[in-house]
């Protein structure tokens, strides 16, 4: 009832005033609050272990270490390749122009 109640007031009320009318214990005794907590590590760790791969393909680690490594499939290390080759294309070569002398 008070999880239910915490998070309903929270459409209402600062989080402050909640926690005041509301002790943490009683929160965290909550099925609810444990799920929403282990969600939240879940996607921490996923989010980690993505961030691992990302900087595993920019210093060009093959696709096969990056899988065996950090546990994702070698499909899930591939679609992550294409992506980050989406968002940091290779910098084409400059020329530089000279400018003329006066």
């Amino acid at each position: 009832m008070a999880a239910s109640t915490a998070i309903i007031s929270g459409i209402a009320l600062d989080k402050e005033i909640i926690q005041r009318l509301l002790r943490s214990e009683i929160m965290k005794e909550s099925v609810i609050y444990q799920d929403i907590l282990l969600e939240g590590k879940a996607e921490g760790k996923a989010e980690t272990t993505r961030q691992i791969a990302l900087n595993m393909l920019r210093s060009n680690v093959s696709t096969d270490l990056v899988a065996q490594f950090t546990g994702l499939t070698l499909k899930q290390v591939q679609k992550l390749q294409k992506l980050s080759a989406k968002q940091s294309p290779m910098p084409k070569s400059s020329k530089s122009k000279r400018s003329p002398k006066s």
